[in-house]
């Protein structure tokens, strides 16, 4: 056997845990509230305009930016929601999802030596992206139990050589979001510092509970200096279309879409087809969030007389269970144990973590039917 001529870029990195549970789930047929995905059916209308794309013949290639009835409904969503003008022609680009903007942009800024402030828990592409772009990692975590993040803390590790700083919000695994005081925080770091640049992961902006989505855009300080990305997997119940979009100022649009063409040239015609009427059609978004309200509000009086301690979701379609009182075990084998022992695919959050911190915390998805929540709950609730 030849040995590997390849001499890796990422050599501690594995298989991802979304595919390890998802296998281990499917192997013994539990309840996957492991990955993120939904298990219910898309609106009628989108199906319908799918249809209508093939029905035209949008199957070939999308213009490299994206089809620019897509970028237009997005700059009227954009206005509608924040009230904000995005040219539609050079600060928005169409991608193959969110993930593949987070690493264009990244890829776009980070060159060899470049400091980097994510926080952790931190979902789990930020990472090797950087890794890959030779940048140099600063890891700050999250306030537990709580997941916000110290600004105090964020301006003592910022130095010359910082060149981005990446935020997440609302926050993947943690359920936590922003409030005005930390747009204020950001906006004094980024002009306290003139070469620091932001990347905001904004995919479940839709999916947020208690107030209003404290998005970079609507700070015209910071959205000066950032790359947002969005999901309409997450919007539109579509994750496996893997279509996304970022927004950023012309300069970085311009620089982001020099990295993008080489990547992917351009996203699926026919989705974003479909969802250009989709957007146009009227505001379903705003429908989101009051439908996931509804499936954490059930899921979490089902689980009331478990022994889990839920921990403070405020965004997203994740909630995290504390399980300190259930069993000592390490969070990826309690998890692995809960769906080869009780049934039910979680995610242990060690695992966003650069140093495995272990807090005894799983985190869960609800972005499923409320038969499926149900089921669960039925499970967890005898341990």
């Amino acid at each position: 056997m030849s040995k590997t001529m390849i001499k890796s870029k990422l050599p501690n990195i594995g298989t991802t845990i979304f595919s390890v549970m998802s296998a281990l789930a499917n192997e013994h047929k539990a309840v996957n509230l492991s990955q993120g995905f939904p298990d219910f059916p898309i609106d009628d209308r989108l199906k319908s305009y799918i249809g209508e794309a093939l029905d035209q013949n949008q199957v070939q290639y999308a213009p490299m930016p994206g089809r620019l009835d897509l970028r237009e409904a997005i700059s009227k969503k954009v206005k509608q929601q924040h009230g904000i003008a995005v040219n539609p022609n050079t600060e928005i680009t169409i991608t193959a999802g969110a993930t593949q903007a987070i690493y264009t942009a990244i890829t776009a800024i980070i060159n060899e030596g470049d400091e980097v402030i994510l926080f952790d828990p931190a979902y789990d592409c930020y990472d090797p992206t950087i890794r890959v772009n030779k940048g140099i990692l600063i890891h700050l975590k999250l306030k537990h139990p709580t997941y916000h993040i110290n600004w105090e803390e964020v301006r003592e590790k910022v130095t010359a050589k910082t060149k981005l700083i990446i935020t997440n919000n609302p926050h993947n695994p943690c359920g936590s979001v922003w409030t005005e005081d930390d747009i204020k925080s950001l906006e004094e770091l980024v002009q306290a510092h003139p070469e620091l640049m932001v990347l905001s992961d904004e995919v479940y902006e839709h999916i947020q509970y208690n107030n209003e989505h404290q998005s970079v855009l609507k700070s015209s300080i910071l959205r000066e200096r950032s790359f947002i990305t969005y999901s309409f997997g997450k919007t539109m119940h579509v994750t496996g279309w893997k279509l996304g979009y970022c927004i950023a100022p012309e300069s970085f649009t311009a620089e982001f879409r020099k990295i993008h063409q080489y990547m992917v040239f351009c996203a699926n015609n026919t989705m974003q087809y479909a969802a250009a009427k989709y957007l146009n059609a009227g505001e379903f978004w705003r429908e989101v969030m009051p439908m996931y309200q509804q499936k954490k509000d059930l899921f979490m009086e089902q689980i009331k007389m478990s022994r889990f301690k839920p921990l403070t979701c405020s965004g997203t379609y994740f909630c995290l269970l504390d399980y300190s009182e259930i069993s000592t075990l390490p969070d990826v084998d309690f998890a692995k144990e809960l769906t080869i022992k009780y049934g039910v695919a979680a995610i242990p959050v060690s695992v966003f973590y650069q140093d495995q911190t272990d807090h005894k915390v799983i985190r869960i998805c609800f972005a499923k039917q409320n038969e499926t929540l149900i089921k669960a709950a039925e499970l967890l609730c005898k341990i």
